[in-house]
């Protein structure tokens, strides 16, 4: 293993990387993914076949990649290199972390006290709201604050895996289609120019797959059910005299919302920019970081401790993902730079044959599913941009885009959000409900189990569904 990643490291120079001077994009050749490919079989193999050495090496592995890519990256394109890797990381990383950081210590001190039993009935309500909540406080908000009744209720079930795995599906995914808060590629459009309002839009592909996987999980989950035999245990339990479920913890709704509205904040004001390290941040997402950070401070300081005992809270899932999405973020730079290039990128004979709104579904949404869906979506809103009003100012593009080639815009959204469900790390929430599931006693499925026994035959059939019915041109 050492000798395998020497040698890589000594060869990317030669190899991966061209002169000064040139664009990246243009010029990284599809073996410079190759790191990023190493972190996903990583994460997909060895939690499988060496599971005790992932569970202590898993930071080491992922410094590891990371440096395979950012020495002799930087060693080839010297200032060019660590400001594209600054700007990953003050830009984009940072701000991710920071945000699920503060949804996660909010949202972990919100305790649901009471009786709550994991019928198939309380289940797929507890979806559905979570679903619906998606939309209006952020997938990942959302995620954080149901999944801990969910595990409380369902905590004595012998078939549980499947809540959580439908769970990941609508709540972290799906259910933010809506509005521009419920996931970041549609804030990000929101910033580029998107108006507030035209997600309402994707009401109808959310309401179509919505139902479809709440009706398929209620299925599964009350055959699970009648096999564990647990009605009579019901029938016992109501007999008896149950809890009243009562919410505690209520500053800290409060406070998700202020973490809501310093998002929105930051999308409807234009300050000034700071230079950080040849990298230029906007104040106002400056602020809004700031913002989220104190508030999540305020959360640990002003909730009773028993509540985040009550609910099994501690820091590890999230020192996880950011250890984890710290490797993908920064060994995912030449895939993005290469898809940036459109055609003049080396997957030009893939990209250029671009031209349909169901193509754009399909290959934004594949890329989303294995890329961070944000930039994805950004990419081939840009493709698209450029492809039909290549000339025309980026906001005045996209009205045009919106007035004329709606379809196209519609595709690209729904791509990025709906097939963020298709893996672990297609979006962040995925792997923090995974990370707690398993914290709390969940056998979750491995990153391959997840995609082929899950994934690939309940969401692909029907994603095949909404590109018939709604992306048809």
């Amino acid at each position: 293993m050492r000798k395998f990643f020497l040698i890589l490291l000594l060869s990317f120079p030669v190899t991966i990387f061209s002169s000064e001077g040139v664009k990246l994009e243009e010029n990284l050749p599809l073996y410079s993914v190759l790191p990023f490919i190493g972190v996903l079989l990583s994460i997909s193999f060895f939690p499988l076949f060496f599971p005790d050495f992932w569970h202590k090496r898993y930071p080491l592995i992922s410094l590891l990649w990371g440096l395979i890519f950012a020495i002799p990256f930087i060693l080839a394109y010297k200032s060019l290199a660590m400001v594209e890797i600054l700007r990953m990381f003050l830009l984009e990383y940072l701000p991710f972390l920071i945000l699920l950081w503060g949804l996660f210590t909010v949202s972990g001190g919100i305790y649901f006290k009471g009786t709550l039993v994991g019928t198939p009935i309380f289940n797929t309500i507890l979806l559905l709201v979570g679903t619906f909540f998606s939309s209006f406080m952020g997938t990942t908000g959302s995620a954080m604050l149901f999944i801990r009744p969910l595990l409380r209720a369902n905590e004595k079930r012998k078939y549980k895996t499947h809540i959580f795995i439908f769970f990941i599906f609508l709540v972290a995914n799906i259910g933010g289609s809506l509005t521009p808060i419920g996931d970041p590629p549609l804030f990000l459009g929101f910033l580029s120019g998107v108006p507030f309002l035209w997600t309402l839009r994707l009401f109808l592909p959310l309401i179509f797959v919505s139902a479809i996987l709440l009706i398929i999980f209620f299925i599964i989950d009350y055959n699970l059910f009648k096999k564990e035999n647990l009605y009579p245990i019901l029938k016992t339990l109501t007999k008896k005299k149950r809890e009243k479920i009562k919410l505690c913890g209520l500053n800290n709704f409060f406070l998700l919302l202020l973490i809501v509205l310093s998002v929105i904040f930051s999308g409807y004001t234009n300050l000034s920019e700071l230079k950080v390290l040849s990298v230029n941040i906007n104040f106002q997402d400056l602020l809004r970081d700031m913002m989220i950070v104190i508030i999540g401070i305020v959360s640990l300081l002003t909730t009773k401790k028993e509540y985040r005992k009550e609910n099994r809270f501690t820091f590890e899932p999230i020192k996880e993902v950011a250890i984890l999405f710290g490797a993908i973020f920064v060994t995912m730079i030449p895939a993005l730079e290469i898809l940036r290039a459109g055609a003049k990128g080396h997957l030009g004979f893939l990209v250029g044959g671009i031209n349909e709104p169901i193509q754009y579904f399909w290959l934004c949404g594949f890329l989303s599913s294995f890329l961070d869906n944000a930039p994805t979506y950004l990419t081939f809103l840009n493709m698209a941009l450029g492809t039909f009003y290549s000339q025309i100012p980026e906001r005045e593009a996209i009205n045009l885009l919106i007035q004329e080639k709606g379809l196209f815009l519609e595709a690209i959204s729904i791509g990025a959000v709906f097939m963020g469900a298709n893996t672990y790390i297609g979006n962040a929430p995925n792997f923090m409900v995974k990370s707690i599931a398993e914290e709390n006693g969940v056998k979750m499925p491995t990153f391959l189990g997840y995609i082929f026994k899950w994934s690939l035959p309940i969401l692909i059939p029907i994603f095949f569904l909404v590109g018939l019915i709604f992306l048809r041109g």
